[in-house]
């Protein structure tokens, strides 16, 4: 015998309108694997001249505190979006006790501790597959499949707007603000698309995903931030030419592992965290040079991939589509199944990994951030300009890997001068920058990118 959810859903967009096909299209499918019978029966719209297609026992309004309110609503479904009305509506949800199902990643960045705690004072959950990675079951794999691992890294593309755009500027040639209009006409980009190209989703995905990696609370504001809408063609080309592509990552990472820091500094272990006190985290989004062979640089167009490290599993990569109405409906789904069943009520409320219930991160300055470094130099074809650069790096004890230049057609011109590193800090490498683009000999500003190394796998225990 089956059992029947009720389902409000709040708000009818693209990914709602996808949760209300799968429902529609999937039913008998669902009864069969589940036992469950998932109705809806309350829906709130902005619009009710809008058309859509509704259950005929759904009732469609504005109000979303009747609908929320509703005896017969039994999992309420946020997917309004933004942090306003959407958190307004979710607080109220969790103070009736009901379970709420969203994919407000903004929302959960900011206010995801306060949200968490309000759940679990009200013997309710909040399930938030589809805030991060589109159809991407990376917040099951951190919370269930990975338990066991200390998560020493994670790396990952996981905009897909940004990942189109790059794609473009790499396969076609095309400029920045090229690829931009024309992932805006194929609906990848938004109307404003700042919050994707700017870096600030990036962050506010690894926030979420750092929180549950590494067992403490991260802020989007721990992260530092750099967005793709600085990138020139010409470094992607440069890129190419050094077996790289520009990727926009989210890196997050202890700075050395666990067992090393205690070895080397008697470090105490938190006893709640099972994380050495002196870890410190490496939180980073911006564009990156991957090499070629590396696994993220063949993630293309709107697909999310994300490496994961665990001390036990090694390296897992989690690849597919990372945005879209059907992926992101379909982890919608897989939250409101898991709910309906109780797997996800009962893990929320034994499990100590979610931000309520954890300790702030401890994060590494921006100076003190560690990388490989591509500098791209506009620099006078005169003799002595190199020397005075390697003289700049070299006080701040940063070894130069390669340099590269084509050809001037005219002896004393600018011309671009492309210079890899070894690894140094943010803060030395920037400090050096300061100097060089201090010479004559050097028009400025010039252009700095990091280079990934992805994290070793780590040896087994």
């Amino acid at each position: 015998m089956s059992k029947s959810i009720g389902l409000t859903l709040l708000g009818c967009g693209t990914v709602g309108s996808g949760v209300m096909k799968i429902l529609a299209e999937q039913a008998e499918l669902l009864k069969r694997r589940t036992g469950l019978n998932l109705e809806l029966r309350h829906l709130v719209v902005r619009d009710l001249g809008k058309p859509r297609p509704v259950p005929a026992n759904a009732k469609v309004s504005t109000d979303l505190r009747d609908a929320i309110d509703a005896p017969d609503a039994d999992i309420i479904v946020e997917l309004i979006g933004g942090t306003g009305m959407a958190k307004a509506a979710i607080e109220h949800a969790l103070k009736l006790g009901k379970p709420v199902v969203t994919a407000n990643k903004s929302l959960l960045a900011a206010h995801g501790a306060e949200l968490f705690a309000l759940a679990r004072k009200h013997n309710t959950c909040i399930a938030f597959e589809a805030s991060c990675g589109g159809g991407i079951p990376i917040i099951d794999a951190l919370t269930k499949g990975l338990i066991a691992n200390r998560i020493d890294a994670l790396v990952g593309i996981v905009n897909g707007t940004c990942n189109v755009i790059l794609t473009q500027m790499t396969r076609s040639g095309w400029t920045y603000e090229h690829a931009l209009e024309a992932a805006k006409k194929a609906g990848f980009a938004e109307a404003d698309p700042t919050l994707d190209v700017s870096g600030r989703d990036a962050a506010q995905k690894l926030a979420l995903l750092a929180s549950l990696a590494f067992n403490v609370n991260v802020l989007e504001g721990d992260i530092h931030v750099e967005g793709i809408d600085k990138i020139d063609a010409t470094d992607i080309n440069f890129a190419g030419e050094l077996g790289y592509v520009i990727k926009l990552l989210a890196i997050a990472e202890r700075t050395c592992s666990r067992d090393a820091r205690v070895a080397s500094s008697g470090a105490q272990h938190d006893g709640d965290t099972g994380v050495a006190t002196t870890d410190r985290l490496a939180l980073r989004v911006h564009p990156t040079l991957v090499h070629k062979t590396d696994v993220l640089a063949e993630v293309s167009g709107a697909f999310n991939a994300i490496s994961v490290y665990g001390h036990a599993l090694g390296h897992a990569l989690f690849y597919g589509r990372g945005a879209g109405q059907m992926p992101t409906a379909s982890a919608v789904l897989y939250d409101i199944v898991g709910v309906a069943l109780g797997t996800i009520p009962q893990a929320f409320k034994q499990l100590s990994i979610f931000p309520d219930t954890t300790p702030r991160a401890s994060v590494l300055p921006v100076a003190q951030l560690q990388s490989r470094f591509y500098l791209r130099l506009m620099a006078r074809d005169v003799p002595g300009v190199l020397a005075e650069v390697t003289d700049a790096l070299g006080r701040h004890k940063i070894s130069v890997s390669a340099v590269r230049q084509h050809e001037p057609d005219d002896v004393g011109q600018f011309v671009p001068v492309i210079i890899t590193t070894h690894r140094a800090s943010e803060g030395s490498l920037r400090a050096a920058l300061k100097e060089i683009d201090a010479l004559n000999t050097i028009a400025p500003p010039s252009v700095c990118l990091r280079i990934v190394d992805q994290p070793k796998e780590f040896a087994a225990e």
